[in-house]
């Protein structure tokens, strides 16, 4: 291998994905096993785990396990995880991606059920299978967690304070588990900023006027590709970023 292929090799090593049949999951996933990751694609529609998981395993050759589940329920998550163990052994880097960014019409209107689930899916379902996962890889003596977060938990429109509040607790708890679970554990937010995703696919942004670029004041005046969050996802997953803990990189084009 070349040194960069050294650098960021994942050889051997099992990745968990959350949300990881669609999005920047399904980027981070493939990512994952060209490195020679075997991967686990979860994430509430089975089906699309299914055609996911079948993909990476044609054109990768990697092992890759698809698995139903809502992340935001507490009780479903030691069943992914022992599915996990089961089936590999173990689990070396745990990518918390799965969230949820709903659209409402003003603040007053957000119900308390919406509000329960923005939280769920986002905070504490991440914080329950972290603390899941991260106790095995202490006794195996070695992991990596990365935190799927958003600007938006430093930028916070109103029309999305509770996912931003929500992701400001992932970039809170991401700090206090590199504390709990270090040194073995190494655990990071990947702070992700605007991307060409499902959930901006209503977004006409190949015929905006001139002047109407909601990125002009971004230093890459463009959203991103998803293809592009791949290489901040490979350093925190990979022993490229060994020394590198309860940190926060930004993936965002420059957003001010």
């Amino acid at each position: 291998m070349g040194y960069a292929d050294e650098l960021f090799d994942l050889t051997g090593k099992v990745v968990l994905v959350t949300g990881g049949s669609r999005g920047l999951g399904r980027e981070m996933a493939f990512a994952a096993a060209h490195c020679g990751a075997d991967v686990i694609i979860a994430s509430r529609n089975y089906d699309n785990c299914v055609a996911t998981a079948g993909e990476i395993a044609e054109k990768t050759g990697r092992a890759a396990i698809p698995y139903g589940v809502h992340i935001g329920r507490w009780d479903q998550l030691d069943g992914l995880v022992d599915a996990c163990y089961d089936r590999f052994g173990r689990i070396d880097v745990l990518i918390n991606n799965a969230g949820m960014q709903p659209v409402y019409d003003d603040l007053p209107s957000v119900s308390e059920k919406l509000f329960d689930a923005i939280i769920a899916l986002n905070l504490k379902g991440p914080f329950r299978l972290s603390a899941l996962v991260a106790e095995r890889m202490v006794a195996a003596g070695r992991g990596s967690i990365v935190n799927v977060s958003s600007t938006g938990s430093i930028r916070p429109r109103p029309s999305i304070v509770p996912y931003a509040a929500a992701k400001a607790g992932l970039n809170a708890m991401t700090e206090g588990l590199a504390l709990a679970f270090g040194p073995a554990v190494r655990v990071n937010t990947l702070m992700a900023g605007p991307y060409r995703t499902d959930a901006t696919a209503g977004w006409d942004l190949d015929n905006l006027a001139p002047g109407d670029n909601p990125f002009a004041a971004h230093a890459l005046q463009r959203i991103g590709r998803p293809s592009e969050i791949v290489g901040a996802a490979l350093f925190l997953a990979s022993d490229a970023s060994s020394y590198t803990t309860g940190s926060i990189l930004r993936s965002d084009g420059g957003m001010p």
